[in-house]
């Protein structure tokens, strides 16, 4: 399974080196370079999202809601890091993750969704763990630990918290034209975001298993 690279370069260096640049305007293009070389990686990106924020807060209150947060993210850590993928960031009630393919970042949201269908399994209605997913690929300003940023973060962020439903998974064109061929079913989709128009796939089925899980 091929694992993300990691890059060591932490905010403090991305700001010297905008710093730098905002200084120095007549070296703005050796500046981008040095940045890109640090941070930029051609990642595939998971956005997780929990379901439910406003019902379940209203009706149970903030703590129990942030309790149910921390058990998704007991599920979805195992899946992701088991996939090859590194978790970025946790904010609010939503998880980013970056892997090396986007098959990975599929395989980690399937993962986490049958970890949360087991776990709700032995949990009462009240306390049912649902999440949404979008998936991106593509070259993506990684900062170790802390944050991304790039135009496929953002797509994966609008399918994954404003489109998909509970139990969904949205892959921007760019990460579905990445899978593997005939391995996995997935129907196009077309969704109108402030004026713009977002081409996605919603993952269908498994057309056979991985390799790896053949045995």
């Amino acid at each position: 399974m091929t694992a993300v690279p990691h890059t060591p370069h932490d905010k403090a260096r991305l700001r010297r080196l905008l710093s730098q640049r905002n200084q120095e305007p007549g070296n703005t293009a050796a500046i981008d370079a040095a940045i890109e070389q640090a941070f930029v990686r051609n990642v595939a990106i998971l956005v997780l999202d929990m379901c439910g924020f406003s019902r379940i807060t209203a009706r149970h209150g903030v703590i129990h809601f942030l309790a149910m947060v921390h058990q998704m993210e007991q599920a979805a850590r195992p899946a992701i890091s088991g996939n090859g993928g590194e978790v970025i960031k946790q904010e609010a009630d939503n998880l980013f993750a970056v892997f090396a393919t986007a098959e990975q970042a599929l395989e980690a949201a399937l993962d986490t969704l049958r970890a949360l269908e087991a776990m709700n399994a032995v949990l009462p209605p009240e306390r049912a763990l649902l999440v949404s997913a979008g998936i991106g690929y593509g070259p993506t300003l990684v900062i170790a630990s802390e944050d991304l940023f790039g135009p496929e973060m953002n797509c994966a962020c609008k399918l994954g918290e404003d489109i998909a439903g509970a139990g969904d998974i949205l892959l921007t064109h760019a990460a579905h034209a990445s899978l593997p061929a005939n391995r996995y079913a997935c129907s196009e989709e077309a969704h109108e975001i402030s004026g713009l128009v977002l081409q996605s796939y919603r993952f269908g089925q498994c057309l056979f298993d991985r390799p790896w899980r053949s045995a």
